[in-house]
């Protein structure tokens, strides 16, 4: 059994070192030997490293991405902080739509959001067209209006890291604390917020990891306002002619560096600190009814309205508008553009058959990458938790390293390992087909879908899988017939959730596409960067209405199979299926 327990351990470890950590290493390879991948062995010395601080665009992008991250991981953080504190402690009528919105913000693609405040930002937008405030414009496009739009969207990863950290509760520390004369803010200043630190720490790392490594944004504020950030800078590089590879790699290294040194001083910051304060005593957190709920119901909502409202609100207003700058009048509401996107050509280069081809081509490869995710983080999760392989630190290492890694990042390493020559004669050229993207997409939804079933695996009992191996039941047996049953609920939202984010995955997308194939993001991308905004934004909701019926009718089917299979199981007296209870 640990014989084939290690061999499961080194295929998997194998398969995710060349899906993740062997482009990460060729982006950082390429940095010092720019040749190396296409066929120049020279070494060109350490000094093309620090060009960066010798070439303006490479510095400023550099600069620009630093100071969006730090400023957008700090107010996503105290943004998300505050919530989290305020969610904790009180059960209100709006509680429940903040975490909708919560999930909604961090499954949603920050590309479509951003589109959403361009359009509501811009001098033609509707906060100037319709609203008459012209400073939204000034605002919102220069250094702190981004960091703010960033906070905004990146914040539901610092409040979902701070509530998990505030479930339990060690009353005795509050209670001394109350004995002694102090005021409930000095309560949470002095006992709580220093116990939460680690979780805190961890949001802000979460924040800045997503914000310095997005697309989404500097992608959407191309068509109006220049700001290069490292991402976009790569992407750039890979996009004009010549193809400046040593800029890329550079950029890329750089990318990666700021990464390593941040997930490193998390784990130090959370090493230092002293959060062994959960014992016997401690019990979860009861949420109590405020005296003024209304107020922070109505607080609530006008925050949903400006994080989700604007952005998502705008994008379907456009969809209906004929002109931009021309106001919400009857007069400029039309269906044109819908019709465009399902039925004819709207005087670019796009037809029914493009936008249709493109969802047709997103899906596949989602649902692709989505199966092959869930199947190799359920085998991965099973070897971290149940087995004594000698490779489960390389695992755990290469699932959080993927987590840091950017779409871009990993777009251009696969550039660089499989556009080789000498793998076309053994079929392995797969730089320019679409199984490269099926390749970046799982690479992208492997650490999530591991890190949610080792949620579920943990709540399991090692005795179940003990008593079956007694029984002479083999590993894969086990899986079958034991976990896969227990477990079945977690893998679907899993498969559900990584199939909603690959189908808008611009970042892969736009490094990694091949000639002559369409797919839904870039279709949105392309029209916006044209300004056909009615087009790109009712291609969006149509796209999005899609995705969304899409996982709830699987997830409805999925929920109705399950049902049927526990009835048979209870009424055959058969016990695979059923919950623990019951067992």
């Amino acid at each position: 059994m640990n014989r084939n327990e290690n061999r499961l351990g080194g295929v998997v470890t194998l398969i995710l070192f060349i899906f993740i950590f062997l482009p990460l290493l060729a982006v950082i390879l390429n940095a010092v030997l720019p040749g190396l991948f296409f066929g120049n062995l020279e070494f060109n010395g350490f000094q093309v490293i620090f060009e960066i601080f010798e070439r303006e665009l490479w510095y400023v992008s550099l600069k620009n991405s630093v100071m969006l991250g730090l400023g957008a991981a700090t107010f996503g953080t105290i943004l998300g902080g505050l919530l989290a504190t305020i969610r904790s402690k009180w059960d209100y009528a709006a509680a429940r739509w903040l975490d909708i919105a919560v999930w909604v913000l961090l499954i949603a693609p920050s590309f479509i959001i951003a589109q959403g405040w361009v359009l509501f930002a811009s001098s033609e937008g509707l906060a100037n067209s319709v609203l008459g405030w012209s400073w939204v414009t000034s605002f919102i496009f220069q250094p702190s209006g981004l960091i703010f739009i960033m906070g905004l969207t990146k914040f539901p990863l610092a409040y979902l890291t701070v509530v998990a950290a505030m479930e339990w509760n060690v009353s005795r520390f509050e209670h001394a604390a109350r004995l002694n004369g102090a005021r409930p803010f000095t309560v949470w200043r002095t006992v709580q917020l220093p116990l939460s630190l680690p979780a805190y720490f961890a949001g802000w790392t979460l924040v800045f990891i997503d914000t310095i490594g997005d697309f989404g944004l500097p992608a959407a504020l191309a068509t109006v306002y220049r700001f290069p950030t490292l991402p976009y800078s790569i992407y750039s590089a890979i996009n004009q002619s010549p193809v400046r590879f040593d800029m890329a790699g550079v950029l890329s290294f750089y990318l990666v560096l700021i990464l390593a040194l941040t997930m490193a001083i998390l784990f130090v910051a959370i090493k230092k600190s002293k959060v062994d304060f959960l014992n016997s005593k401690a019990i979860r957190v009861t949420k109590k009814k405020p005296k003024r709920a209304w107020l922070l119901s109505i607080g609530t909502f006008a925050f949903l309205i400006l994080c989700l409202g604007i952005p998502i609100g705008t994008s379907a207003t456009v969809s209906f508008m004929k002109h931009l700058g021309a106001g919400i009048k009857l007069d400029n509401f039309t269906f044109k553009h819908y019709i465009d996107v399902l039925g004819g050509a709207n005087g670019l280069d796009y037809s029914q058959l493009s936008i249709l081809e493109g969802l047709k081509n997103s899906l596949t490869i989602a649902a692709i990458a989505a199966i092959i995710s869930i199947i190799l983080g359920f085998i991965v999760a099973y070897v971290l938790t149940f087995t004594k392989s000698r490779l489960k630190s390389s695992l755990h290492v290469f699932t959080l390293v993927s987590l840091a890694v950017p779409g871009v990042v990993l777009g251009i390493g696969y550039i660089f390992i499989w556009n080789q020559k000498w793998l076309e004669p053994i079929g392995l050229h797969l730089y320019g087909k679409p199984s490269l993207l099926i390749m970046a997409a799982v690479a992208g939804a492997i650490p999530y879908a591991v890190r949610v079933q080792l949620g579920t695996f943990a709540n399991l009992s090692p005795s179940l899988l003990k008593a079956a191996a007694v029984q002479g039941a083999s590993m894969f047996t086990k899986m079958r017939t034991i976990i896969l049953p227990i477990v079945r609920n977690t893998l679907l939202l899993a498969v559900l959730a990584s199939f909603g984010t690959s189908v808008f995955d611009l970042a892969t997308a736009s490094m990694l596409k091949p000639s002559n194939f369409v797919l839904l993001p870039l279709v949105i991308d392309e029209a916006f960067e044209f300004a056909k905004y009615g087009y790109a934004t009712a291609a969006t909701i149509i796209g999005g209405a899609i995705v969304v019926l899409l996982i709830i009718g699987v997830q409805y089917v999925f929920n109705f199979i399950f049902k049927k299979i526990d009835q048979l199981d209870r009424k055959e007296g058969n016990f695979v299926g059923t919950n623990l209870k019951d067992k």
